[in-house]
């Protein structure tokens, strides 16, 4: 049984069972505390609220743990986004109710970068009209979604969809609550030794001074702000050297003595800004550090994090992150990710048997089809995916289409629609945004060019090319979380997701359940596969590391 619930504003609920149409199948009751509501219930079955980060932290902080959710407002962003043209519109409860009622629809909330913690997602929920029951209102949005569902292409995959994402939702929530474990002291040891000592009044630290006054006398005296591209390049303007940019690649190909000391400004700079001492004091405090993770932030539905920069962690910064003494980090990679979700949505047999194995799969793919060369086979394969038009991966693209030409015409396919203006979902039902307004009308001579043959069409080809496997993907990871999270939580075990992005995943467990979450996070990847895919031979191996610091496991 389903039940809905709401806040009273007053720490209390409202709630109610409701039946598979989604209406009230019982009486509504209120109780005086949320927390207490819930707990008492464990025979529910899936609990539908607003929205999770603003009900779940406030359980979670009660010592209240759901197994499953229903989230009104992540349902109703994917539901608009699955019909024609409502991508990006407003998804909040209060948006969701004016559409039902055909009144004007009020914006979500805007989102705020996070400066200090908590301060999850929002400024706050969207309110109703004055006078609107936002219990009844909760009710009947979520029957109207439940109507809406059943009428998607494929209903069973769009509610399996609604609830990983829901599920997702959950993780996100915990592992912000826990926070990934975070040796401050490390991380200053290691600011110290890269960047010299900390200087007070906000001036840069020695290092950086340093390299300032080394690139200063590369030019001859001059100095200049190597944090600001453009005095750069016109101090190498002044010396002859004309450059577009100051990327890594283009001052490679300089040769001027102020070359090395600028890559290096460069690259202690941004570990400077992006996690220096004011990151470590803003960010890490009790031995954690607790981003805000935010599942379907991109429009693959990949995760993005709202501020602290979760998910660009350098490499030497990794050597922060350590266990709790007696603990370990399981860390665990997706292998060949996307090309096996390829070979799954594609039903291509020859792809599928490649993918079949727990073998690299670059490497059988080349041992079948490229001379053994693993990079021209990875080449090959990525370019189909990513819409790589020249180069190695347009030479190899013939063979690749032979072999496998259901999984090329697959993304072809997908590139065409994008090309031509039309929307294309993932296997589950996620889609993609559509074509810019006014069908992007580009001009020659003042007369209208056809959609599909504009360089902007072309670039959208390539976008939806992608989008069909990325997003894939991204479904299928939010399965592998869902499950992963079961089975450690029924297994009784204290291992915690602390950390994801895209094909990685990070558990934080006692050292000697170490082995049973690696096991875990197998099987889970099995799982996901079946239930995303039905019946394949497609399999989805990990590489999977049991370390005490997070650096060791690359």
């Amino acid at each position: 049984m389903r039940w809905a619930v709401a806040e009273t504003g007053e720490g209390g609920a409202w709630l109610c069972p409701v039946d598979r149409d989604g209406r009230a199948a019982g009486p509504v009751v209120e109780e005086e505390s949320l927390a207490e509501a819930v707990r008492s219930r464990p025979e529910v079955e899936r609990w539908v609220w607003r929205s999770t980060p603003e009900i779940y932290r406030r359980l979670l902080a009660e010592g209240v743990r759901v197994e499953r959710c229903y989230d009104v407002e992540v349902a109703e962003g994917l539901l608009i986004g699955h019909e024609e043209g409502q991508s990006g519109q407003a998804r909040s409860l209060a948006a969701a109710w004016a559409r039902l009622h055909r009144l004007p629809v009020p914006p979500d909330a805007p989102v705020r970068a996070a400066e200090t913690q908590p301060s999850l997602f929002e400024s706050g929920p969207v309110p109703l009209p004055a006078g609107t029951d936002e219990f009844a209102a909760l009710l009947e949005v979520y029957a109207g979604q439940v109507a809406r569902t059943a009428k998607t292409e494929y209903p069973e995959r769009m509610r399996m969809l609604l609830a990983a994402e829901s599920a997702g939702m959950l993780v996100a929530t915990e592992m912000s609550r826990a926070g990934i474990p975070w040796h401050a002291d490390v991380h200053r040891e290691l600011l110290e030794s890269l960047l010299g000592e900390r200087i007070s009044g906000g001036m840069e630290p020695r290092r950086m001074v340093e390299l300032t006054d080394e690139i200063a006398r590369a030019f001859g005296g001059v100095r200049v702000r190597p944090d600001l591209p453009n005095e750069i390049i016109k101090a190498f303007g002044r010396v002859g050297i004309s450059l577009s940019s100051t990327r890594k690649w283009e001052l490679q190909e300089v040769d001027h003595p102020a070359v090395e000391p600028l890559l290096a400004y460069k690259k202690l700079y941004r570990l400077y800004t992006a996690h220096g001492w004011s990151w470590l004091e803003q960010w890490v405090h009790d031995g954690r550090f607790r981003p805000e993770y935010v599942p379907g932030g991109t429009v693959t539905g990949r995760w993005t994090a709202n501020g602290g920069g979760a998910l660009q962690i350098p490499k030497v910064i990794r050597q922060a992150i350590r266990a709790d003494p007696g603990w370990r980090l399981v860390v665990a990679d997706a292998d060949q990710m996307e090309p096996r979700v390829l070979a799954a949505i594609s039903r291509d047999p020859g792809l599928m048997e490649v993918a079949g194995r727990d073998e690299d799969l670059y490497a059988d793919l080349a041992a079948r089809a490229f001379g053994g060369d693993r990079a021209q086979a990875k080449i090959a394969l990525l370019g189909a995916i990513y819409g790589q038009t020249s180069g190695d991966a347009l030479t190899h693209m013939a063979e690749l289409r032979r072999r496998y030409p259901a999984a090329v015409a697959y993304v072809d396919d997908a590139a065409t629609a994008g090309e031509q203006g039309r929307l294309v979902r993932t296997w589950f039902g996620r889609t993609c945004p559509p074509a810019a307004s006014a069908d992007d009308a580009d001009f020659d001579d003042g007369q209208p060019v056809a959609y599909g043959s504009t360089p902007r069409a072309r670039a959208r080809g390539r976008f939806t090319r992608n989008f069909v496997v990325q997003g894939s993907a991204a479904d299928w990871t939010l399965l592998l979380l869902a499950g992963l999270r079961g089975a450690m939580t029924h297994a009784g075990l204290q291992a915690e997701l602390v950390f994801f992005q895209h094909d990685e995943v990070i558990v934080h467990c006692p050292a000697e359940e170490a082995a049973e979450v690696a096991g875990m996070i197998a099987a889970a990847a099995e799982t996901a596969g079946r239930i995303a895919f039905g019946p394949t031979p497609v399999r989805f191996p990990f590489t999977t590391a049991v370390v005490e610091c997070y650096a060791d496991a690359k």
